[in-house]
């Protein structure tokens, strides 16, 4: 197999945004905590032929470091703190904390080290795979051909939602870590910022720099799993999560993930004191409409009124289901949308990777995530799969996978 001489990330901003705001708020909290994250691809690819390239791709990252341009794009944002932006600028990838291995044709990662660093392995490294693939199995792709498949889809939009008023309707790109490629998704993003006027953001922050848009993202799975060996009790971590972000972030930066451990556990957890301080829900697992009604009623039952509050879906979202949903929960709750894979790896013939990197340890202890989907459950102890969901009063039905 040919290995791509060139660095397929160039900048150190390549990343989502969450990635960046989660390690602030470790390098303050949690600097000396270690973890461990795992690579996992939900399909049937075999991936282990592109070990040696994607070694090879890590090793150049090593040379990404912020420049002065992004360094005072960062400072100009309201919720970065000084002593974590010069930090930042010191920050090297260290690609010694990535181990990388074909197991009998199936793709074997591992990161481990300090959180402050693992943590922002994730989404560049998922990126680099994916682009590795489709490089070898769709040469013949272009972004010219994704943005002809966009426009397809934006007139497709436009044709179905003629009959409603779409002036709320609005869409962030969350394309970063299954993308074709960092054109492709460049390509997108720049396209849909100029024909739809509908963007209002892009979860990469290097995109945001350089197209002027707003970054988008709070919070990941990994912060919720941490806390539960952080918390020194495991049914009071996720409330430990939720307000270690609020003690790193009090005006900024409000929309929770809560699907961790399932929405049933995150709502129990979330109080009036937490609805009323955080902006919104993200969703990310599990029926969007049932999600949807359950938000809206718990905030009814607390007497907020939803329509101060934010939800943010995520979960496997195109264009039309982003509509479907729009139709269904308009003008009873604020709106946004985030689409990925659709957007930034939808290309006719590509058939898009199903990957993703998971915190597996804390502080050398197992962590897991259970979602409101079977198939997304992540855990390589099912004793603590156990302990967890007796600790959170759920059915002890479910197996880690």
């Amino acid at each position: 197999m040919t290995l791509y001489a060139s660095p397929i990330l160039t900048s150190l901003l390549d990343t989502d945004a969450y990635k960046l705001h989660m390690q602030q708020a470790v390098f303050h909290r949690y600097p000396a905590i270690t973890v461990a994250a795992e690579f996992r691809c939900r399909g049937d690819e075999l991936l282990g032929e592109y070990a040696d390239e994607i070694r090879a791709q890590v090793a150049m990252m090593s040379e990404l470091a912020l420049t002065e341009a992004e360094y005072r794009y960062l400072s100009s944002l309201p919720f970065f703190h000084q002593d974590y932006l010069s930090w930042l600028r010191e920050f090297r990838y260290d690609p010694q904390q990535v181990t990388i291995d074909n197991h009998d044709g199936k793709l074997h990662i591992r990161i481990a080290g300090p959180w402050r660093e693992v943590i922002m392995w994730e989404v560049p490294l998922l990126a680099v795979i994916s682009e590795v693939v489709h490089r070898h199995r769709s040469p013949q792709a272009t972004p010219e051909m994704a943005i002809s498949q966009l426009r397809q889809n934006l007139a497709q939009f436009k044709q179905l939602s003629g009959d409603i008023d779409i002036s709320r309707f609005k869409l962030m790109d969350f394309g970063s870590r299954r993308r074709f490629s960092h054109d492709v998704q460049q390509a997108i993003v720049s396209t849909l910022k100029n024909e739809f006027p509908y963007l209002v953001g892009t979860s990469n922050y290097d995109l945001a720099h350089r197209l002027d848009l707003a970054p988008v993202g709070t919070q990941a799975h990994e912060w919720f799993q941490a806390h539960q060996q952080i918390s020194p009790v495991l049914a009071n971590s996720q409330r430990a999560a939720l307000q270690a972000w609020l003690d790193e972030y009090p005006d900024h930066l409000g929309i929770a993930l809560t699907d961790c451990i399932t929405m049933d556990a995150f709502l129990r957890d979330f109080g009036k004191q937490f609805a009323q301080r955080y902006q919104g829900l993200r969703h990310d697992s599990g029926d969007p409409i049932e999600w949807g009604e359950k938000a809206i009623a718990h905030y009814q039952q607390l007497g907020i009124d939803p329509m101060s509050k934010t939800l943010v879906f995520s979960d496997n979202l195109d264009l039309d289901k982003a509509l479907a949903l729009y139709r269904h929960f308009d003008r009873r709750i604020n709106l946004v949308f985030g689409i990925g894979t659709r957007l930034t790896c939808n290309i006719p013939g590509v058939k898009p990777l199903n990957i993703v990197i998971k915190l597996v340890e804390c502080k050398g202890k197992p962590v897991a995530k259970l979602s409101d989907s079977p198939g997304k459950t992540i855990c390589q102890d099912p004793a603590f799969v156990k302990a967890l969901r007796k600790a959170f009063d759920l059915p002890l039905v479910k197996k880690a996978s």
